[in-house]
């Protein structure tokens, strides 16, 4: 199942753009343009995230923010806003947000926030509960506490960045990582859109695969994006 994140942002066209940005990454999105909206959605579903804006109409994102947190602590808050001063994201922080994200922001930085809480808080759709230990994708089964992998009942041995990688991919299965997300999420350094480190280890897993099934193709590869579970 995709995360369902929700998008606090009164601002039509940059609501619009997020929600877009998202669903572009596999993301699921509903867009609320009020505080009182919101609340009415979290109620109907929780969702593992929300981009929350602070200058909302009447109720304020603020406010929103203690609601979320007396409502379900485990939803994942990422603060959208142009308040740029220290003070206040010292407070939002300790109000509860999980990050804080300064307008103008990057598309790939806000991406990159939003994947690194929700790998914090546990995964989706706000539950805050430890991901399961079993991971399932076709006829591939990963084993987490123990870093197995078998594919149609063959163990298939991968180096840990490999493994990595493909619990990454696994762990989402829809949505399209770039090579950014992946080089940054399983090397912990920032990618500098030079290394072919990541294109190496996605041809090392696909292969390793394929000889243990090669009637499937497991990884995509979304030209100009990146790569998913296919």
């Amino acid at each position: 199942m995709q995360d369902y994140i929700l998008v606090v942002e009164d601002d039509n066209d940059i609501n619009h753009m997020v929600c877009e940005l998202l669903g572009n990454h596999g993301y699921q999105t509903t867009p609320a343009f009020s505080g009182t909206e919101a609340l009415l959605y979290i109620e109907r579903k929780a969702p593992a995230a929300v981009i929350l804006d602070l200058m909302l109409p009447g109720m304020t994102g603020e406010e929103l923010l203690e609601k979320i947190k007396e409502t379900d602590r485990g939803i994942s808050v990422i603060v959208a806003s142009a308040k740029d001063d220290v003070h206040t994201r010292v407070e939002l922080l300790r109000a509860g947000a999980d990050d804080y994200v300064v307008k103008p922001f990057d598309t790939e930085e806000l991406l990159a926030r939003l994947e690194a809480v929700l790998r914090r808080n546990g995964g989706e759709n706000g539950t805050g509960g430890s991901a399961s230990p079993v991971l399932h994708y076709k006829d591939i089964v990963v084993e987490t506490e123990n870093y197995k992998v078998t594919v149609a009942g063959a163990e298939v041995v991968l180096t840990r960045r490999e493994y990595l990688i493909l619990e990454l991919l696994i762990r989402n299965p829809g949505k399209v990582f770039t090579k950014n997300n992946i080089y940054e999420s399983v090397w912990n350094e920032e990618y500098l859109g030079e290394d072919n480190a990541v294109n190496v280890h996605i041809s090392n897993i696909r292969q390793k695969l394929a000889r243990a099934n090669d009637t499937e193709n497991y990884i995509q590869t979304v030209w100009g994006i990146g790569f998913k579970m296919g």
